[in-house]
C-alpha cells in the first residue's frame, strides 16, 4: 500500500513538473512574442520606460512584455497603423500624455502622418473635451516637431 502512495505522490510531482516545464515554455514563448513586438514598433530601438521597469519592477516589466506587448498587441486583428491611433485617441482622451507620445512617435515611424494624428486630437475634443485636446495638441507638437521641447 505504501509503494502505490509513494508511486501516486511521484507521479503527481512528475506531472506538475511538466506542466510547470510547459508553463514555461509557454511564458518564454510570450516573452519573445512581446519583445519581437517591441522591436517592431521602436524600431529597434528599444522602450526606456520598460528598460527602467525591468531594474526596480522586474515582474511588472515582464507583465508589460507578456501580457501587453506578447498576448495583446502581439494580435493580428488589427494592423499597425489602426493600432497605433487607437492608442494615441485613448491615451489623448485619458490624459496620460506621457504615453501618448511614446504611441505618437511609434505611429510615425509606422507610416501615420501628422496630419492623422491631428486627426485624432480633434476627435478628442468629442470624446474627452476642449482641454484634453489641447493638452494633446501640445504634447503631439512634441513628439512631431521635436524643436519644440
Amino acid at each position: 500500500m505504501k509503494t502505490n502512495i509513494n508511486a501516486s505522490l511521484l507521479a503527481a510531482w512528475l506531472g506538475l513538473f511538466g506542466t510547470l516545464a510547459s508553463l514555461n515554455a509557454l511564458g518564454n514563448e510570450r516573452h519573445e512574442r512581446g519583445m519581437d513586438v517591441m522591436n517592431h514598433l521602436s524600431g529597434g530601438a528599444g522602450q526606456p520606460v520598460l528598460n527602467a521597469l525591468r531594474e526596480d519592477y522586474p515582474f511588472l516589466a515582464e507583465s508589460v512584455t507578456t501580457y501587453a506587448l506578447g498576448d495583446v498587441w502581439g494580435r493580428t486583428g488589427l494592423d499597425d497603423r489602426t493600432r497605433q491611433l487607437a492608442a494615441v485617441a485613448a491615451f489623448a482622451a485619458q490624459g496620460n500624455l506621457a504615453y501618448m507620445k511614446i504611441h505618437a512617435g511609434y505611429a510615425l515611424r509606422l507610416g501615420v502622418t501628422r496630419d492623422e494624428l491631428k486627426e485624432v486630437v480633434y476627435l478628442t475634443t468629442v470624446t474627452a473635451g476642449f482641454p484634453r485636446a489641447i493638452d494633446a495638441a501640445q504634447a503631439l507638437r512634441e513628439v512631431a516637431d521635436p524643436a519644440a521641447d
